[in-house]
């Protein structure tokens, strides 16, 4: 299971894709809390899909949201760590 303090990409029942530290999991309750959250409403098809985005981070043509201090989600369908290039990208914030 992924530590609290690691940043991850988590996502939903509800076909969400989001960035953020992990504060709070709970995985028989399927909910998590980030903090310094952002969502991606888009990626190109050069990233592959979600997991692309922990791989690599969100590539040029991708739109991230801006960051909000806490979020927390319901339904969760999963959570991966995301690599140090990854979080660099997904900081950024990209909305091209």
């Amino acid at each position: 299971m992924i530590e609290t303090g690691k940043k991850v990409v988590v996502t939903t029942e509800f076909r969400g894709v989001f960035f953020g530290t992990l504060a709070a999991y709970d995985r028989a309750a399927r909910t998590c809390t980030l903090s310094n959250a952002r969502n991606c409403v888009y990626w190109p098809s050069c990233n592959r899909g979600f997991l692309g985005l922990a791989a690599e981070g969100p590539l040029d043509g991708a739109r991230v949201g801006p960051a909000v201090d806490l979020l927390d989600l319901p339904g969760i369908t999963s959570v991966t760590s995301v690599t140090d290039e990854a979080a660099t990208r997904w900081e950024t914030g990209p909305w091209t």
